[in-house]
């Protein structure tokens, strides 16, 4: 398969992840300007959650659906992909979550000042270190059942987007009122870039960036059977 596909998957399905995970926190925003209830954390999570479902259904077979660097990160490291091609994926996904927040700035103007187009931020009170601590253990969570689902060839087939994306709605509701639940740097990034809210931000790479890399040889270390790279 041409590369070119591969790169063009990890970048949409970026897209739809930013702009749905993050337009929901738009959409929850302007639903409760208008005086109704809004989504709350619990719709925004599952929004999160059957997004990742979708893409992964929709792009797997073209380019595993890493969707977010620090999945590609824990693959690199582990040698289950090569270094440039690694680069290349995170560039696709950095584009994409970057167009999604434009597309959230156009679509949600009064969201960019106030919910920050949906990037997340630390909670009141929460330490740096709490908030690094919280993505990287959701992080973690989420990247470790991607080794055993879409990775391992042992895994039952066909449950592998609904395992994901259910680790990815329970990590956003937990780390919600921490971190935001994040678990995905391009997904801080994109809206991040749009409305200019860059505070703590290396928090959502380093959390997630360790979390998965210790998934990665945890689950080599412990599960996996031996290969070769892939």
């Amino acid at each position: 398969m041409n590369a070119y596909k591969k790169y063009m998957a990890e970048f949409v399905g970026t897209f739809a992840l930013v702009f749905i995970a993050a337009g929901s926190v738009c959409a929850d925003f302007y639903l409760r300007q208008a005086g109704g209830q809004g989504l709350g954390l619990l719709g925004i999570s599952i929004a999160f959650g059957i997004v990742v479902i979708a893409v992964i259904y929709a792009t797997s077979y073209v380019s595993g659906s890493h969707v977010n660097p620090a999945v590609t990160v824990s693959f690199w490291i582990t040698k289950r992909m090569e270094p440039n091609t690694a680069i290349m994926y995170i560039i696709s996904q950095i584009a994409g979550a970057s167009l999604a927040g434009l597309a959230l700035k156009t679509l949600f103007p009064d969201a960019a000042k106030t919910v920050y187009l949906g990037t997340c931020v630390l909670a009141p009170g929460v330490s740096i270190a709490r908030g690094v601590l919280m993505e990287f253990i959701i992080s973690f969570l989420l990247i470790f059942t991607i080794y055993g689902t879409l990775v391992d060839k042992r895994a039952s087939a066909g449950f592998a987007g609904v395992a994901v994306g259910l680790v990815v709605l329970f990590g956003a509701m937990i780390g919600g009122t921490i971190s935001g639940g994040a678990m995905n740097p391009a997904r801080v990034f994109g809206p991040a870039i749009a409305s200019g809210q860059f505070t703590h931000h290396y928090v959502w790479w380093i959390g997630p960036i360790l979390g998965g890399i210790a998934a990665g040889f945890v689950y080599d270390k412990l599960f996996a059977e031996k290969r070769g790279k892939q």
